[in-house]
């Protein structure tokens, strides 16, 4: 729980404070003098009666009534002097910054157990073990450095590690991005990232809280939490970015023996943030781009215009941002070219990007600027490179900018490259509570990842002529372990998800009957073998009853094969459907094209059930591939929306059978309209079922 007490105490004590400044509770201690804590402030410390002009008391017991300790002693003094402070002071807060704890041994991970049983039977609040601290507009409880100067319409940044934390706000700071809030849990023993989420998500004000917040995650503890409460502020008009750690198992053995916390599937992952809406980061530098881009007004549609002066810098920005799906159009309008370029100097380019030349100035600026905001019209965004060979001040370029990015409708995107030449400009553009892009690059990678990002999803699940009740029945009677293929079918029918005629057979005379039943062309396929075309277990367009009697008695002696499954022959652009259970996240569900190309491309994009149809059309345009569903070179592509409704009604399937953890269909052939499941497998474990929760959702 979160009380009133972390956020804004009327008094702190730290625990362990020192005159010596380069130690953390010395440092924490200046920390909170410097940055003007208005409340009562007091130390514990056994050797001096005054720290840092602060008045010390040898022991908790000597201490007044006080709102929020933060101890920086060691792992094992902590819990006597928070059963004295929880017990007789009153104290409704937490912060321990020291080490020592789960991330270090199984006696830490005992003792902070304890420690977070004292806590929560205390009605307290708990940050950390094994933090920086925090800060937020009433006090600095950090050992560190850079504090920036808190701004309430900057970033709310939480953060899962300590040292990143710093980097982050490194990073950040000289690009003129603001933070509102920083918050490192640590360990987080009682008080996660999700649990503050959370606390933003129900305490927001549209007037005055951020609407832009950073994670930093190296452990998804609630995915449930994290997915309703981002999808929210969301909705409420925030905008989220986050970095996950630990997405190679490298990386997840790297963040757990960091945090003493197991590290998640990163397709889960990847799935929870598309269906929540945060635009997915991977390192320090791509957060705080993202971030300073949040900071801009946003941009309605994806046609840029580049306004610069060197040539290299827009080249290599057109590349980053057409590579991600934005585009920079050559301007239409002749009319207004012609009256643009004539106001510039002779050489000027106004092609888009538009080049004013290393001469051009701070007028040509404006007027470039009014061009694109007000007789553009198939501009929807300005990209501005503008910097200086250090030979003269550009401080009245930089005010142009600055005017022009308050009062134009269209979000204008400073790349000022300068940081050492012209450094004093730029330090007065950015005191205006500007961003600026130092790395052109970078910008265009991060406007195209907000511009892919989707919306967050709708809730509701979809059922429309979905028979659950039947599904259940299904599953019920299941036995653990790859199910035939008449229970597949059966599942399918009552999903509503079309599939090939099957049947399985065991004997020749069956085979031959069944053949005449179905018709020619057919597939035989083997029952048993995993991957079937491994052990030339699957015979395509078999067209005679002679054919059918060779090869069901070759198939049948194939190893493990159990029976032999007859078929109509399907045809049509192969795609792949699946699925995995994550214990806590749900079913992950998986498309993108089919039969080889799975392995040899794996060119496939993941979504966390239940989709819905927006989420679904998303997966498919997100693939490399979709360009081949849509149909090339007048080949017939798939129905986009057919196939978007059958991975929907499969992870409604999901939804409601729990029991199922893997699930392939390769290939699902399509073929404009129809689609049909060809080949597939289902593996049930019920063992695990009733351990395992999906993620929480309306019903329409």
């Amino acid at each position: 729980m979160i009380t009133k007490e972390l956020i804004a105490p009327r008094s702190i004590v730290v625990v362990g404070a020192s005159n010596n400044t380069s130690k953390p509770g010395g440092k924490l201690l200046k920390n909170l003098i410097d940055n003007n804590f208005n409340g009562q402030l007091w130390v514990i410390n056994q050797k001096e009666s005054l720290v840092q002009g602060i008045p010390s008391f040898s022991s908790p017991e000597e201490l007044p009534q006080v709102d929020l300790a933060v101890l920086a002693i060691p792992a094992s003094a902590c819990l006597p002097i928070m059963e004295v402070l929880c017990h007789q002071k009153g104290t409704k807060a937490f912060i321990i910054i020291s080490a020592g704890f789960s991330e270090e041994s199984q006696a830490g991970r005992e003792l902070e157990e304890k420690i977070t049983d004292l806590v929560n039977r205390s009605g307290a609040s708990l940050i950390g073990p094994n933090c920086i601290g925090i800060l937020t507009p009433f006090h600095a409880s950090v050992f560190t450095t850079p504090i920036p100067h808190l701004d309430p319409m900057g970033c709310d940044f939480i953060s899962g590690s300590g040292a990143t934390a710093v980097f982050i706000m490194e990073s950040g700071i000289p690009k003129g991005l603001h933070f509102a809030s920083v918050f490192s849990v640590g360990n987080s023993a009682q008080i996660s990232v999700e649990d503050i989420l959370e606390y933003m998500d129900e305490t927001f004000d549209p007037k005055h809280s951020s609407r832009v917040k950073l994670l930093y995650l190296e452990s998804i503890q609630n995915p449930d939490k994290l997915l309703k409460h981002a999808s929210s502020l969301i909705r409420k008009g925030c905008k989220i970015a986050a970095i996950k750690a630990g997405s190679s198992q490298a990386g997840s053995r790297a963040a757990a023996s960091h945090t003493g916390a197991m590290a998640n599937s990163d397709l889960a992952v990847e799935a929870l943030f598309r269906k929540a809406g945060i635009v997915r980061c991977f390192g320090r530098e791509e957060l705080t781009t993202v971030a300073s881009v949040f900071m801009c007004k946003e941009m309605k549609g994806t046609r840029m215009a580049i306004i610069t002066h060197a040539g290299g810098p827009a080249v290599m920005l057109t590349d980053a941002l057409e590579s991600g799906g934005l585009h920079i159009q050559n301007i239409k309008d002749s009319k207004a070219k012609t009256a643009l370029k004539n106001k510039l100097f002779p050489g000027s380019s106004v092609e888009n990007p538009i080049d004013f030349l290393a001469t051009g100035n701070a007028e040509q600026l404006a007027t470039i600027i009014d061009a694109c905001e007000n007789d553009f019209m198939d501009v929807d965004g300005m990209a501005v490179i503008y910097g200086s060979p250090g030979l003269f001040p550009v401080r009245d370029v930089y005010q142009i900018l600055n005017d022009k990015m308050r009062t134009c409708k269209k979000p204008i995107y400073p790349i000022l490259p300068s940081v050492i030449n012209v450094k004093d400009d730029l330090a007065y553009f950015l005191s205006e509570g500007n961003v600026n892009f130092p790395d052109e690059v970078l910008l265009g990678i991060a406007l195209a990842k907000v511009e892919k990002t989707p919306v967050p999803s709708d809730e509701r699940i979809f059922l429309d002529n979905i028979d659950i009740p039947e599904i259940r029945r299904i599953i019920d009677h299941c036995k653990d372990g790859f199910q035939s293929p008449e229970i597949i079918h059966r599942l399918f029918a009552a999903a509503g998800i079309p599939m090939v005629k099957e049947i399985s057979v065991t004997s020749e005379a069956a085979a031959l009957e069944t053949a005449l039943q179905i018709g020619f062309p057919l597939v035989m396929k083997v029952i048993g073998p995993v991957h079937k075309t491994e052990v030339d277990g699957v015979v395509l367009n078999v067209k005679d009853v002679e054919t059918v009697r060779r090869e069901f008695h070759r198939l049948i002696k194939i190893k493990d094969t159990t029976a032999v499954l007859m078929a109509e022959m399907a045809s049509g652009i192969e795609l792949f459907l699946g699925a995995k259970y994550e214990d806590r996240f749900g079913h992950i569900i998986l498309c993108g094209l089919g039969g080889i190309f799975v392995e040899i491309l794996k060119d496939v994009t993941s979504g966390l059930a239940p989709l819905t149809m927006p989420e679904a059309g998303s997966m498919i345009k997100s693939l490399r591939s979709y360009q081949i569903i849509k149909g090339y070179r007048g080949k017939n592509g798939v129905s986009e929306n057919k196939f978007a409704e059958i991975m929907v009604r499969l992870s409604t399937l999901l939804r409601f059978a729990v029991e199922i953890k893997e699930m392939d269909i390769n290939p699902l052939l399509g073929n404009g309209e129809k689609l049909v499941a060809v080949d597939v497998r289902i593996r049930i474990e019920k063992t695990k079922a009733n351990k395992s929760k999906p993620l929480e959702t309306s019903l329409y």
